[in-house]
Order: C-alpha cells, then structure tokens, then sequence
C-alpha cells in the first residue's frame, strides 16, 4: 500500500502485480510540485523527532539559530547546516557507541553495520528493526523500478561484513520476493567458484561492483565460459562510480548480453538505493520521498539549478534510529530537472555519481577526475583489463602518467602507437596532456570488491623517462 505516515510502516503484505511497472504508482509518478509538497511536511516531521530526541541535532541546529518550526519552505530548509562525516565520528567517539544522533533507545537497536575505519575511527550505523525494515521495503521498491521480480535469482557478489550494500541488496530482494544467493566475494579464488554457481542456479540478476563483474568476466573467459551464456538478464551495482561510465558499462553489457542499472550513495543513508536507475540506461533517479536530495554548491552548500554539478547533500526521511538530516556526501554529480517522459516524476543524476571531491586532481589548472580517465582508457579495443593513473602531488602538479595494460602480442612498436593514440584522446577530453605507459596484461592486480586505481607517486616519471622508455605516448 501507498503509505506516507510517520514513523513510516509498511504493509509486509504488499506485492504489486508481475506486470505492473511501479511498487507505488501515486508516489512515483505525482507532480514534483505536489510531492515536494509532502516532503517539506515530512522534513518539518523529522527535524521536530530529531529535536526532541538527539542532544547533537538540538545543540547543532541552536547554535545555528533554527528550530524545526522555522522551516516553512525548501528554501529554508537549505539554512540547516550540513552534517560531516568527521562530526558523526567525533560524536560517537564521545557517546559511544552510536552517538548522540540515535534517536531510539540503545534496546531498539538490532542490527549494527558500519563502516570499515581505515580512514580513521570506524562509525557504527545501528539500526532498529523498523529501519532494517524500512529498508528492505524501500530496496524491494527501487529495484522493482530495475525490472526485478519474484521469479528471478539474484545473486548478491559483495562482501557480507560490515558493508551496508551487500545487506540492503539482500534484504532488498528478499522483501521483493525473488530467491536470494548471498554467496559474498573477496575470498582467495572465490570468482572462479562464482562463475560455477552461477551456471549451477540459473542466476539471473547479479549485484556487487562494476570493478567485480569486470573480473567475472575475466575469470569466466580463462575458465572457458562465455560470460553472456551464463543467463544473466540484469545486473545491478553500487560502492563505486561505474555502472553510468559509459566504457565501463558497455564492457559489462555486452560481455553479459544484459541490462546494466546504477545506484547508490553513503552507507550512513541507507536506503542507499534512493539514487538508483530504473530504466537500462546511464544515470539514476532521486527517489526524494525515500531520501530527499540537494545537489549543492561545494561552498555555499546551496542548492543549485537543474543543469548544475554540486555535491549531493542527503536528508533521510524514514530513518529512526539514526537520522542523517542535510548529510554532506563529497560526491560530485550532475542533475536533471524531473521528467514525466521518463516515467518516475523524479530528479534525474544522468551520469549517476561520477567522483569525489576529494579525489578530484589539477594538472595544470584543469580539474580531473579519475572516472573521465576510466573511460577514455577502457573504451579502447587493446585495452587489457586494467590501469593505475599516477599523479605528482607536488607543489607543480605539472604531469600526469596512466599505466595501461594492454592486449598482449602487441610488439614495441605498436604499442609506442597505441599509448599515444589513447594520450591523444585524454588530452582532447581532459583538456591537458597525459603519459601514456603501456605494460603487460595482468601487471596489475584485480580486485574482488571495489578499484583503487589513483596512486601518488611523485617519483614514477622521473624514473620512466631516466630509463628511456621508448613505448611511451604523450599524444603530442
């Protein structure tokens, strides 16, 4: 059923019709106008709950001399000031171990995830059971929108840890009714036994990381399997930009001869299918009545205009046990104005979540992002799997080397040519030149979970061009 109450409930019950196209056809397909409508009621809820009951929100928002009943537009809502990452990690440190924005009582709370602390002091998300299921009904909705229905098999190919993407795809598809195979990733060999289950169950839809399905499809081919015989119809991703990069997800497309679907944001927003696709297309939708998105200035963290690139700032408004209110992310993204031609009445990112802010490099006053290297380099049809793209950090930050692998028994020569086509490509879409160093297939090791391409390095050019590496491209 269409419920918008709070504290939100679900009708455990509920299953839309095999055909029907959405979970909530009200919700999906309303007027912007009139849902905002809604929203902002929904916001003015959550921020008087969080008032009321997390000494963090109270202090944060009086300081800032704002009280829930001063938010009467969307525009005032965008006074609210942004919460960091830093600040919920400070905050648990001192009221452990959930913090002092859990707004339930410790009791109620009856799962804990969490991030993985090796960037500092790991954050425990716990989460009361109506959250966990607020959640899976939340999930079962978005990818329903992907076209997933009781009669698939959904094979869940990420770590089940403390990574919130591999539980909310699970309990997800678990709540939609399909048959569920949580059969996990990043054990030594494990890909190779994954392409076998996969054959042995019929699975039919997968999820994990673009970077994962990239290494299916590399192993099953050294297995002597044809990745689009394994029956896939869809897969579905999130944890790392991919799935909306065009090079990116045409591998995975036409290696599985299946549809491809985008989606994710933080873990500390779950539901984090509330960026998600629903068409087998580049790009996702904002599903703003399940988290209400602003894509921001990075400065003045304001909204700004369809058309405009921002970072995402997120507003979670069915979340009890932990609100995120006006969570800053440090993503970087483009959005749309909401269409009716696209079925769902919903903000539209048509190049999903393309980067961070803080990955983000300059080389010669040209801001790059590693996903525009991605697909320049992974477009190419010598392309052997995978590369590093290695910055000076130096005060010049003058150069900017991508080791690639390519195709092998391609002689030295030929390779000289094809570095330096590619480094011809990155310098039109980067607008800076590139040093381009081809090396072998498989130099590079792969990854079972998500890619860490970008390595500081201030000493590899120096080293590359005292050896005289011939096979070289500068695309000049």
């Amino acid at each position: 059923m269409e419920q918008w109450s709070w504290p939100p409930g679900y009708d455990e019950g509920y299953q839309p019709a095999a055909d029907q196209r959405h979970w909530f056809p009200g919700r999906e397909t309303m007027p912007a106008g009139r849902r905002d409508e809604l929203i902002l009621d929904r916001i003015r809820e959550v921020m008087a709950y969080a008032w009321d009951r997390s000494p963090f929100y109270r202090r944060k928002w009086e300081q800032a001399g704002i009280a829930p009943s001063s938010i009467r537009t969307l525009e005032d809502f965008e006074r609210v000031p942004v919460v960091g990452k830093e600040e919920l990690r400070a905050d648990q440190a001192c009221h452990e171990p959930f913090g002092s924005y859990l707004c339930v009582e410790p009791g109620e709370v009856k799962h804990v995830n969490g991030t993985s602390g090796t960037t500092g002091r790991p954050t425990a998300f716990g989460i009361s059971e109506r959250d966990w299921r607020s959640v899976a009904n939340a999930h079962a909705r978005v990818m329903w929108g992907m076209g997933i229905r009781p009669d698939d098999t959904v094979l869940v190919a990420s770590p089940l840890s403390l990574y919130w993407g591999s539980w909310g795809a699970y309990i997800g598809a678990e709540r939609l009714g399909a048959r569920v195979f949580p059969f996990g990733a990043g054990a030594p060999g494990q890909t190779a036994r994954t392409v076998a289950w996969m054959r042995q169950l019929g699975v039919t839809v997968f999820y994990g990381t673009p970077s994962y399905a990239l290494r299916v499809i590399e192993v099953a081919e050294a297995e002597g399997v044809d990745p689009a015989e394994l029956g896939l119809r869809a897969l579905f991703f999130s944890g790392e930009p991919g799935a909306s990069i065009p090079a990116i997800r045409s591998r995975i497309a036409e290696a599985f001869d299946a549809e491809v679907y985008d989606s994710g944001s933080m873990a500390e927003v779950s539901p984090w299918m509330h960026l998600g696709s629903a068409s087998n297309e580049p790009g996702v939708l904002c599903w703003q009545d399940l988290v209400y998105t602003e894509v921001c200035d990075p400065v003045g963290l304001r909204r700004v205009p369809y058309g405009g690139e921002g970072t995402p700032v997120y507003t979670t408004l069915e979340r009890v046990s932990q609100p995120m209110i006006r969570l800053l992310s440090g993503d970087l993204t483009r959005w749309e104005a909401p269409s009716a031609d696209r079925g769902r009445t919903y903000p539209f990112l048509p190049h999903g979540i393309y980067g961070r802010i803080d990955d983000m490099f300059t080389v010669r006053g040209e801001n790059i992002y590693p996903s525009a290297i991605d697909d320049v380099v992974m477009a190419d049809s010598g392309y052997g799997g995978e590369h590093r793209i290695v910055v000076s950090r130096g005060a010049a930050m003058d150069r900017l080397v991508v080791q690639v692998e390519c195709q092998p028994g391609v002689g030295e020569a030929a390779r000289a040519d094809w570095a330096d086509r590619i480094a011809g490509r990155l310098r039109t879409v980067l607008g800076v030149g590139a040093v381009v160093v081809p090396v072998d297939q498989h130099t590079f090791e792969r990854t079972e979970f998500k890619a860490r391409r970008v390595i500081d390095d201030r000493d590899l050019l120096v080293r590359i061009t005292s050896a005289g590496d011939a096979a070289v491209g500068t695309g000049r």
